[in-house]
């Protein structure tokens, strides 16, 4: 990110001149409100900005920001943006993927952009289906879903995208979801702030080929009981009358109880500077179904070597050791060789 200073935006310098296309009703209207809406919040420029999508509705994003931008291949987003991220450091880098392009062709891609600390910002637009292809099953479906590729029903468990990010030593993981624009555009500039990989998975309802898979999570009547917000230093409870908790046995299982039952000291303190993400972890994998309280915010943010700099550094160690490379002797160097 460029440590220049820049000109005060607003969302319409941000806001391309091309028509959004996506179906009436789709989350992804929200996510890009939001997106837009904080970007003049970021101190940053839109000539200094670049979105790179994959395949998929998610990946039509870049058409309708007013910055540069890359729609590339099914799945290569990250591997594309890492280029970008790694020869032009001074740019801010966005990646926007979804369950199916992100997870599955694309999941190679970015488990290693994640574990090598690629300065991204990764937004995965997660609604449990194919949309662009209309509604097949995705790696985040649920076992027993119904769709045009599994007419008798899903037998694949489905991946948990933050798992699957903390498995990969993500240093940044959040969640939010596309009902909530402020709670997006708090995630998303906490995400931009962090130096590194930012992952974060934004749950987003799909009218047509999935409608209403958060219902039961994210819909403002069930919210207070459904959603646990996650604030770093404080006791993690939920509730519409905060009596609900979140203990940890010493076995280091989570366990949802009653506060007034254990006591609000017994109650787990969220911590998300841990060194180690096991406790980011266990919290991703606190809801194993669509009755069970979701946390959301940020899971993990710590600190460690980014990508760009490493390997800005080492270019420069092996310079000044020996010298400018010879680009063109490299290129027609001989690249045969002789085993006896």
């Amino acid at each position: 990110m460029s440590d220049t200073a820049v000109t005060l935006t607003t969302k319409k310098d941000w806001s391309s001149d091309q028509e959004v296309r996506w179906c009436p009703g789709c989350g992804d209207y929200g996510i890009l409100q939001a997106v837009q809406q904080v970007m003049p919040e970021l101190g940053v420029a839109p000539e200094n900005t670049v979105f790179v999508s994959g395949i998929g509705c998610s990946s039509r994003f870049p058409y309708y920001m007013n910055t540069y931008g890359m729609h590339s291949i099914h799945g290569r987003a990250p591997a594309i943006a890492t280029g970008v991220a790694t020869a032009r450091p001074d740019l801010d880098v966005w990646v926007i993927t979804g369950d199916g392009d992100g997870l599955s062709i694309g999941g190679n891609h970015l488990i290693h952009a994640l574990r090598r600390n690629v300065n991204l910002t990764i937004l995965l637009f997660n609604n449990r289906i194919y949309g662009l292809t209309k509604g097949q099953y995705s790696p985040t479906s649920y076992v027993g879903k119904v769709t045009k590729s599994t007419p008798f029903g899903s037998i694949d468990p489905p991946f948990n995208p933050l798992s699957v990010a903390l498995g990969a030593e993500a240093s940044f993981v959040a969640r939010t979801h596309d009902l909530d624009r402020q709670h997006m555009m708090e995630t998303f500039k906490a995400a931009h702030a962090h130096r590194g990989s930012s992952f974060v998975e934004i749950y987003q309802n799909c009218n047509v080929f999935n409608d209403g898979q958060f219902n039961e999570i994210t819909k403002r009547s069930v919210r207070d009981d459904m959603m646990i917000n996650l604030v770093h230093g404080e006791p993690i409870t939920f509730g519409s009358d905060v009596a609900k908790g979140v203990t940890m046995g010493d076995d280091g299982t989570l366990k949802i109880v009653n506060v007034d039952d254990v006591g609000i000291d017994k109650i787990l303190v969220h911590d998300k500077n841990h060194h180690s993400p096991s406790l980011a972890f266990a919290l991703a994998r606190l809801n194993q179904d669509d009755n069970s309280p979701t946390p959301f915010g940020i899971f993990r943010s710590v600190e460690r070597a980014e990508y760009a700099s490493e390997v800005s550094a080492q270019v420069a160690l092996a310079s000044e050791k020996s010298g400018a490379p010879d680009m063109t002797a490299l290129l027609r160097s001989n690249g045969t060789w002789i085993v006896d």
